[in-house]
């Protein structure tokens, strides 16, 4: 699985936390958020906090988090600092 990791939208930095597929818990501030599931290339949907199904409706809040999640590259790993620091 997928580590959690950060990402900045609009100045506001949200942590997102994967979770099973296309699915991630998403924290602002410290605070939960909620969760969000790709929907489509470009499409991303809020899930009810007590039920976990789909909540319709354009929020570009969610949109945009997701977008920062599909455009996330993992920052390697460097082996030889690792290494170094043993």
């Amino acid at each position: 699985m997928q580590e959690p990791f950060d990402v900045l939208v609009s100045g506001v930095v949200y942590s997102v936390f994967p979770e099973e597929d296309n699915i991630y818990t998403i924290f602002k501030a410290g605070e939960e958020f909620g969760k969000i599931e790709k929907d489509t290339e470009n499409v991303w949907i809020m899930l009810n906090p007590e039920t976990e199904t789909p909540m319709f409706g354009d929020i570009p809040e969610v949109d945009a988090i997701g977008q920062a999640i599909t455009n996330y590259v993992p920052e390697e790993e460097d082996d030889e600092d690792e290494a170094e620091d043993e």
